[in-house]
């Protein structure tokens, strides 16, 4: 028979006792379970006595906790919490250092329990603690031991940080501030410091004016792990405490003192492994250095700004100074203003007046704060990008004033500037240590991926948008990466083009369905010759169907019309002159015949003889796509029937129907769609009743055979 449900069997066990095996009903008061204990081993008094775990930190069992013995758990018969904390701290008061040593050895395992840090607390433990720390007769071991102590009690939160004294909070400055022998004890001071100035504004003043950041420099350049994550902490804590005004002081202070260079060179690229506490303050530092920028993203430009309009000019005078300098000679006040406009709108700006773009919060006065960087740092490209794009087309330039107000909103998003520091993260970029001004050098790689994602995308004004959402899964994706430096986040970002976006992003959406396991894509394997018959049926018939085609004239107009379709029987293709205006002919009516049976080759761009010879233009760009021609036996010579389709659909439905019937591979992109989309169906539509059945990576191996066969029945013998 079961047990009830609220007893559970456990095992506990006493120094140089036999083990008890024992039901523990979860029903019954603790101090009866703990009489019961102490009368099998013949103990008296069990109110001297307490369980704890026995693995772990060894907590303490209470009324509050006894839920989470569960059946096999080990519990162990020890001193109850308040004799043990009563005889600890009276080995505090040992006259021996040899005493006050082990009873904190005993006490720093416990004290991380809340049972017994309460009994040591109502004891006024923390001040018999504190005074071993105030006094510093020994700054050796006692000294590190009681200040660990001290900040595992205080961590539980019974007694608030803000109450300690200044006396003693200046005492836990001068061991971080002294050159102490004992290794261990800086690391704990340090610690300490932390807490108290994250929890108290007042003495975290105190601890800033007390603790030189030179001093702290200092512990972060000694090659100790432990003491470099504690120096950290503090400075991080000091950071967070400080106004923004004293916060820009106090970082500027320590990029002077080289700390950037030492964190990547000695922190990040460091031999030993960084831990997880380093990681989260170097996100904070970088968090707090970017959020100096959130004054500058939150600020609109100012119209009646002198200084911000002559910053406007050098913007457009470093983009238009020669060619502003030709045209305008001469000019007068008004023309000179309406050429100024001009330029601003080549430059990119949506308004003739680049103010009123600016007045966007965010990303404010940052925004021209990066162009204005790019066109000092980067002379050439920013010149080449500008150039560049005022000679395109108006539809597809790509702006760039637009763009790098678009750019620094996704970087400020991509980033978090502005944003509170997180309390956990770790999620910070090695390349922000790797260089100065990071943010406006990553500005500058990321407006010149913009122009050229722009190019890969062939984007006119009203994809602007579109081309956003790819650059900023380019960086989403390389920063994602953690690149080490800034040339290596420029490498990678620029290898992912905008057909690699679209080829991770198919993928990550096949595996998000489920259909790149290996029995699915051997599924798929097995549908396509199936399913590319069916995209070869629809072609054809679509020929059947016929199409009007446009003739090109030697000048290059298209004046008349012609209709092609091909026979019923796929044997012939028929065509001829039509009036525009006028219903699709009837077959029969067709004059013109061309045998499949000789036809050669298909040719398509600028291989067809009708586009061939003539010049690069952009109309001719434009035909070069959509041409196609079908060589044929004429008599003797080889004779051209030349095709200009009305749309790229159409250029593909024909291509790949007559490439079907002249037995080659169906290869453009339409098929390649088509393809995709119908084996998607048709490989769910098979996996329906297999829903929410995981699939193995590979199939069940096959057992071996018998040993023998004696069970197989022999049907040649017949039944009497």
């Amino acid at each position: 028979m079961a047990p009830p449900r609220n007893v559970v069997k456990i095992a506990v066990q006493m120094r140089d006792a036999i083990p008890q095996l024992i039901q523990l009903d979860q029903a019954k008061p603790l101090a009866a379970v703990l009489k019961e204990v102490c009368d099998a081993w013949s103990l008296t008094h069990s109110e001297h006595y307490a369980l704890q775990f026995a693995d772990g930190h060894r907590r303490y069992i209470t009324e509050n906790n006894r839920v989470e013995i569960k059946n096999g758990s080990i519990l162990c018969l020890s001193t109850a919490p308040d004799l043990e904390a009563e005889q600890l701290l009276g080995g505090l008061q040992s006259e021996s250092r040899e005493g006050r040593r082990e009873a904190l050895r005993c006490l720093i395992p416990l004290a991380s329990d809340m049972t017994f840090a309460r009994e040591v607390i109502s004891r006024n433990g923390l001040e018999r603690l504190g005074t071993i720390i105030e006094d510093g007769d020994d700054l050796g071991e006692v000294l590190a031991l009681s200040l660990r102590a001290f900040s595992e009690l205080m961590e539980h939160g019974v007694v608030s940080w803000e109450t300690l004294t200044i006396p003693f909070v200046r005492k836990v400055v001068c061991y971080v501030n002294m050159n102490l022998m004992d290794a261990s004890v800086p690391p704990l001071a340090l610690g300490l410091l932390e807490s108290v100035t994250l929890s108290s504004p007042v003495l975290g003043q105190l601890v800033k004016s007390e603790v030189p950041l030179d001093r702290l420099l200092v512990h972060l350049q000694v090659m100790n792990q432990q003491l470099q994550t504690k120096a950290m902490a503090l400075l991080t804590a000091l950071l967070q405490g400080a106004s923004p005004v004293e916060r820009k002081h106090m970082l500027d202070y320590l990029w002077q003192k080289n700390l950037r260079q030492f964190i990547y060179k000695n922190i990040i690229h460091s031999a030993v492994p960084m831990g997880d506490e380093m990681a989260h303050h170097l996100y904070v530092l970088q968090s707090l250095t970017l959020g100096l920028l959130e004054v500058r993203m939150r600020t609109p430009l100012d119209p009646y700004s002198q200084e911000q309009r002559e910053q406007l000019q050098v913007l457009r005078q470093a983009a238009f100074e020669a060619e502003g300098e030709s045209l305008g000679a001469g000019l007068s006040a008004d023309r000179r203003r309406s050429l100024c406009a001009r330029e601003f709108r080549k430059l990119g700006f949506s308004n003739s007046n680049p103010a009123q773009d600016l007045e966007r919060v965010p990303p404010g006065l940052l925004a021209l704060d990066n162009m204005l960087y790019f066109s000092r740092n980067s002379p050439s490209a920013y010149s080449r990008f500008v150039l560049e794009n005022s000679s395109r087309e108006d539809k597809h330039e790509c702006p760039f004033a637009r763009g790098s107000i678009q750019l620094t909103v996704l970087l400020c998003e991509l980033l978090h500037v502005g944003e509170p520091c997180s309390e956990t993260a770790q999620d910070f970029s090695p390349m922000f240590f790797g260089q100065d001004q990071s943010f406006h050098e990553l500005f500058c790689v990321g407006i010149q991926l913009l122009n050229k994602t722009w190019k890969e995308m062939r984007a006119t004004q009203e994809d602007f948008d579109k081309v956003m959402q790819v650059v900023r899964e380019q960086l989403a994706r390389t920063l994602a990466l953690k690149p080490t430096s800034l040339e290596l986040f420029r490498t990678k970002v620029n290898a992912l083009t905008y057909g690699e976006v679209l080829r991770l992003r198919q993928s990550e959406r096949l595996h998000q369905e489920g259909t790149l396991a290996p029995p699915i894509l051997e599924l798929r394997e097995k549908l396509k010759p199936e399913l590319m018959g069916l995209i070869r049926q629809q072609r054809l018939l679509r020929l059947c169907e016929g199409t009007l085609f446009r003739k090109i004239s030697s000048r290059r107009r298209q004046d008349k019309l012609w209709f092609c379709c091909l026979s019923h029987n796929h044997k012939v293709l028929q065509y001829g002159d039509m009036e525009e205006g006028t219903s699709p002919p009837a077959l029969e009516s067709l004059p013109e015949q061309l045998p499949v049976a000789d036809m050669r080759a298909l040719l398509t761009g600028k291989d067809c003889p009708h586009v061939r010879e003539k010049g690069s233009g952009k109309q001719n760009k434009d035909l070069y796509e959509l041409a196609f021609s079908v060589s044929y036996d004429h008599g003797e010579e080889e004779a051209y029937l030349n095709f200009i389709a009305p749309s790229k659909r159409e250029f593909y439905l024909w291509t790949d129907g007559l490439n079907a019937l002249l037995g080659s591979p169906m290869g453009s992109e339409q098929t390649r769609l088509d393809l995709e989309q119908l084996l998607s169906m048709e490989t769910k539509l098979r996996l329906l009743e297999l829903e929410n059945v995981p699939i193995p990576e590979r199939p069940p191996p096959v057992p071996p055979p018998p040993t023998n066969f004696n069970f197989c029945y022999d049907c040649s013998i017949a039944e009497p």
